[in-house]
């Protein structure tokens, strides 16, 4: 007697390499809450002070750079409190390159879960992305803090209308860390050097966007025969940061819808082409893993 099966589940490559199935990524959404509490839970699991690094960091941070940067250095910061223009710019940035790092890594850290069980690898970097808006919270927190203290003893910073764009702004930056991450993660199967030349990468691509110092610094100067200014908003991370910095503290100038649009339409991009990258490398990662 032949007895008749029925699949629930069917189990095959894409055809598409742009394919992106949502439904998919829907029904394992359980899964996906299970990742983000992971990776919330183990990041600071048997630490002594526990979440209270969210803030200890940003602290340090902004101490080092008033130390270095402020009092060494001299670097002017618009006319802003230097705790205060530093710590926009490091909640933002830290968000970024936490993201970017996590997200970079996704192949080689899980490719044990990977050959084990099917699920849609696609969570594993998302929930990276949605874990660190935790700890993008708690530091923006505190950020309002320290805005509100200086409010109190009259600061000059001031909110503009351009605040409402923030989630936006949020957003593209975790486009940005999710579309770099992605496609780093997807070559670094193959060529594991990548991995540490890309670390070393994040580490000068921070003194490259406009965090430390205003953009306005740039204006008039030249470096490898361009017009200073020009490159530094290339950088897809600086008119979102840019944007952030004037519409919180009122301070520098916005740089223009253009080249907010770039960033934009450069995360679209990133987007696309790290996911065909992405399901080209996963029918074949764990050969090469």
């Amino acid at each position: 007697m032949s007895e008749s099966q029925e699949w629930t589940t069917v189990i095959k490559p894409k055809d598409k390499l742009l394919a992106v199935d949502f439904k998919e990524l829907w029904r394992y959404r359980d899964l996906f809450t299970l990742f983000v509490k992971r990776n919330i839970i183990t990041q600071y699991k048997q630490t002594v002070l526990g979440p209270l690094w969210f803030v200890i960091q940003p602290v340090l941070t902004v101490l080092m750079y008033m130390v270095v940067f402020g009092g060494i250095a001299g670097i002017a910061t618009d006319g802003i409190p230097q705790p205060l223009f530093y710590l926009a710019g490091t909640c933002m940035w830290h968000y970024f390159s936490d993201c970017l790092l996590k997200t970079s890594n996704t192949f080689v850290s899980n490719s044990g879960l990977f050959g084990k069980v099917y699920f849609p690898r696609l969570i594993t970097p998302l929930s990276n992305v949605t874990s660190n808006l935790l700890r993008f919270g708690i530091q923006m927190g505190l950020f309002i803090i320290v805005y509100v203290i200086y409010a109190i003893g009259g600061c000059t910073a001031h909110l503009t209308w351009y605040i409402l764009l923030f989630p936006l702004l949020v957003i593209m930056m975790a486009g940005l860390a999710l579309g770099f991450g992605v496609l780093i993660s997807s070559l670094t199967t193959k060529y594991r050097d990548l991995q540490i030349l890309f670390s070393f990468v994040i580490s000068l691509w921070m003194y490259a966007t406009p965090i430390v110092y205003p953009l306005s610094l740039a204006k008039g100067k030249m470096a490898l025969g361009m017009d200073l200014y020009t490159i530094m908003r290339l950088n897809p991370v600086t008119p979102v940061l840019e944007t952030f910095k004037y519409g919180a503290l009122g301070a520098g100038e916005f740089v223009g819808w253009s080249w907010l649009g770039y960033s934009f339409v450069f995360m679209v991009v990133l987007l696309a082409v790290s996911i065909v990258v992405f399901n080209k490398t996963q029918k074949s990662f764990m050969d090469t893993v």
